[in-house]
């Protein structure tokens, strides 16, 4: 099956979820709907003005202190990590997740009824393959203070081991793993959140978990408790609470003996759907929480762009004959030195295009840009990349030469490292969607040797030039 092309797939009828919010207290309405191919996870604050969108991603973490929150474009949603695990769990790719509230219903406490809806909901798969990002190299996260250590290393797979350790009497030591990710449903989806009790009273008198109400969590007693304190308990939570022989509350019994090790274990798959794509590989973490798994989360997300880059790389091979050399560029683009910036082009299709800038220290600018430390300007590396850009928006008209490219927009433009004399820029420019009437976005990445320099996302309209 991991070695056959898996279909995207997304839920086949809409799902309707009501419940409280744990930190909130507040009632909320949730719809989860079919989405297109790669559009992932998505909420949609349906209650706020505009209906505003936040994906499920690491660059939109905002909280991690009790539960994950993410929060984009003026909204926010908490406590998602129990919904994001159940679907990571039954290997759902594409929803959209209509909200009328901030923070995500917490029901049992667990990932059981999501899992139940969705199953019930059924699934349909999509044309597209499964968008998996495999772990090739070890990546590792540490946080020695914390003893937090978190690693992914390849596998043809999801396999998932996790070891917790608080230091307590009652919850010491405990592991929990699934060895393929389809066993989710039947070991993890039922392990419920778990606290200590020192930590109630202080939730509640920071006006945390309005809504526990005591049948959705494990309270773990790992200390003398006196009868006062257990009536007042009783008080707060309008129900009679007693110390069980396990050591923890008797308001729910276990499901299982390793009941806390499971429910990190759900927690770790929700948070490291951050990463905005399904995973194969092996990850193994000692004590994680929120904040560990959106930190891991972001440094796999950062290794997909490395990965992305490199792929971008293109290695110039000066004994291939390039698709156009310096006199060829001339006869398209109207641009003369000293301000013609593209040397060659090395590759060139209906979407893409591959061209080569060679600085050298002979170049004019650099007597008056930073004689003494020369460097090679931003905004010139943008008009390379620009250039580069209009060889393939100019490759779609019958007579290039009487044609002019013009920039309507730069966005997204980033430098990452300095270029300086003796350097070699490598421009790859992608087409973002279709060219319509002369009109081009492009995503353009400037690379010298497998170091990106510059970024920027461009927008060109190709004008006749007049009197042609």
């Amino acid at each position: 099956m991991l070695g056959m092309n898996v279909k995207q797939r997304t839920i086949q009828s809409e799902i309707s979820i009501s419940g409280i919010g744990l930190h909130t207290g507040k009632a909320v309405n949730m719809t989860i709907k079919p989405a297109p191919e790669f559009h992932w996870y998505k909420f949609k604050r349906v209650d706020l003005d505009g209906a505003p969108v936040v994906a499920v991603d690491a660059d939109n973490v905002s909280d991690t202190s009790r539960g994950t929150t993410i929060s984009q474009n003026g909204a926010s949603i908490s406590t998602i990590e129990h919904l994001m695990a159940a679907l990571v769990g039954l290997q759902v790719d594409n929803v959209l997740i209509e909200i009328d509230g901030p923070e995500v219903p917490i029901l049992d406490g667990s990932s059981k009824i999501y899992v139940e809806k969705l199953r019930e909901a059924g699934f349909v798969d999509q044309d597209a393959d499964r968008d998996y990002y495999e772990i090739k190299d070890n990546i590792s996260y540490v946080e020695k203070e914390r003893k937090v250590e978190i690693i992914a290393m390849p596998l043809d797979g999801y396999r998932l081991t996790c070891m917790i350790d608080f230091n307590s009497p009652v919850l010491g030591s405990q592991h929990a793993s699934i060895s393929n990710i389809s066993e989710f449903t039947n070991e993890i989806a039922g392990s419920r959140t778990f606290c200590f009790l020192h930590e109630l009273e202080s939730l509640l008198n920071h006006n945390l978990i309005k809504g526990g109400d005591l049948s959705n969590a494990i309270v773990i007693v790992d200390k003398e408790v006196s009868k006062a304190e257990l009536d007042k308990l009783s008080g707060l939570f309008n129900k009679s609470v007693d110390v069980a022989s396990e050591g923890i509350l008797n308001n729910i019994q276990l499901r299982y003996q390793n009941e806390p090790a499971r429910h990190k274990l759900l927690d770790m798959i929700g948070d490291l759907a951050l990463v905005g794509r399904p995973l194969k590989g092996h990850i193994m973490a000692a004590r994680p929480g929120h904040a560990a798994n959106a930190a891991f989360a972001k440094k796999i997300k950062a290794q997909i762009k490395r990965d992305k880059n490199r792929k971008n790389m293109k290695v110039y091979d000066p004994n291939m004959p390039p698709v156009y050399d310096t006199v060829q560029i001339m006869k398209i683009l109207p641009h003369r030195q000293p301000m013609l910036m593209v040397d060659k082009i090395l590759e060139l299709s209906e979407t893409h295009v591959v061209g080569l800038k060679n600085v050298t220290m002979n170049e004019d600018l650099f007597m008056g840009h930073f004689p003494g430390a020369p460097v090679f300007p931003g905004v010139l590396q943008i008009e390379a990349m620009a250039q580069t850009g209009g060889i393939l928006v100019l490759n779609t008209v019958p007579d290039p030469e009487n044609w002019l490219t013009l920039f309507l927009k730069i966005e997204n433009a980033r430098f990452k490292n300095q270029v300086t004399p003796g350097d070699t820029i490598i421009f790859n420019c992608e087409l973002l969607e279709p060219i319509r009437r002369g009109i081009a976005r492009m995503k353009g990445i400037g690379m010298v040797g497998d170091k990106v320099v510059s970024e920027a996302e461009l927008m060109a309209q190709i004008v006749k030039v007049k009197g042609n």
